[in-house]
């Protein structure tokens, strides 16, 4: 008999998140029998996968999306990131709240909504939770013309997406907003998962230690339990390099935005970016703290329109 209990439901995730209680591995294995192969008895002495294996994570997910979210072809490379689902579902529900902030305590819906999705990876899974739980129309930008080409075929793939995301490609590896957006374009809101890493070697450690907490293994060179090339994982500065990048270039498109935003995983990094928030004169930050799992996570956002702008923006796009 096992000696630990298991948890009933993940308490940290949003409230509207639909993969708060613990996985239906019945449901989920009809909605892709294929699953099956990856479920094994875990510590507790139930039914569950080997999250250390980037095979069953992706198994897991590509059911997730399926039986919670009706996407039925979720294909992309194996060596791409494999975005965990609750986690990503997490950040669309807390960013739909902050709209619903400034819009009288009503999330806007439909259409009307754009989402610009820096870094939209190959697995395209921002624009497809984001379309399907909002109905919000996406921008999905990206350095990797192949993570664009995985992208667009998904989309072309699932009629419910067709017509709502548009991909776009970054020609710029130094760049974010410029090159993606004309200076005449509205977007209500920006979303971005950066690169976490400054280094494969930093990566790498990273990935040990979650190996190691997940399965107890010890391994010199782990492969990736959540899959992701370098450009997905790694850049010139890691985190904070690519915010600060980030901030900088919003400027720039000040009047055309009403949030920008951007996760932050490291607590450390937190202090400086509210330091050059401060310095690049934002007129309103906000900071959002989610977690999943065992992990806290914060989303930080702001803002260059003033309040009367706010108003009228408001007034022209959010109103029904």
């Amino acid at each position: 008999m096992p000696s630990k209990v298991a948890p009933q439901e993940k308490g940290r995730l949003h409230a509207r998140n639909r993969n708060r209680e613990l996985y239906d591995l019945n449901a989920l294995t009809a909605s892709v029998p294929a699953l099956k192969g990856h479920i094994r008895v875990n510590e507790f002495g139930s039914a569950s996968i080997d999250f250390s294996d980037p095979r069953s994570v992706k198994a897991l997910n590509k059911a997730l999306l399926h039986h919670h979210y009706g996407i039925r072809n979720w294909e992309f490379p194996n060596e791409n990131l494999c975005p965990p689902v609750p986690g990503r579902a997490d950040h669309i529900h807390h960013i739909a709240d902050l709209l619903g902030g400034s819009n009288g305590g009503t999330i806007p819906l439909g259409d009307k909504i754009t989402c610009l999705d820096v870094g939209v990876g190959a697995s395209c899974i921002y624009p497809i939770i984001g379309v399907t739980e909002y109905g919000w129309r996406f921008i999905g930008s990206d350095v990797d013309s192949r993570s664009i080409t995985s992208a667009e075929r998904i989309i072309a793939s699932n009629p419910s997406l067709q017509g709502k995301v548009e991909c776009r490609l970054q020609k710029d590896p130094k760049s974010i907003f410029l090159g993606i957006l004309g200076k005449e374009e509205k977007i209500d809101i920006t979303i971005c998962n950066p690169p976490f890493h400054a280094s494969l070697e930093e990566a790498q450690k990273g990935t040990r230690r979650k190996i190691e907490n997940l399965s107890g293994r010890k391994m010199k060179v782990p492969e990736l339990n959540f899959s992701g090339i370098n450009k997905e994982l790694i850049c010139d500065g890691g985190e904070y390099g690519f915010i600060q990048n980030m901030i900088r270039e919003s400027k720039a498109f000040a009047k055309c935005c009403f949030w920008f935003s951007t996760l932050v995983s490291k607590h450390s990094n937190l202090k400086g970016i509210h330091r050059l928030l401060d310095e690049s004169e934002a007129s309103q930050v906000k900071t959002i703290s989610m977690g999943t799992g065992n992990k806290i996570s914060r989303i930080v956002a702001w803002t260059f329109i003033s309040k009367e702008e706010r108003k009228a923006w408001n007034a022209a796009r959010w109103k029904k």
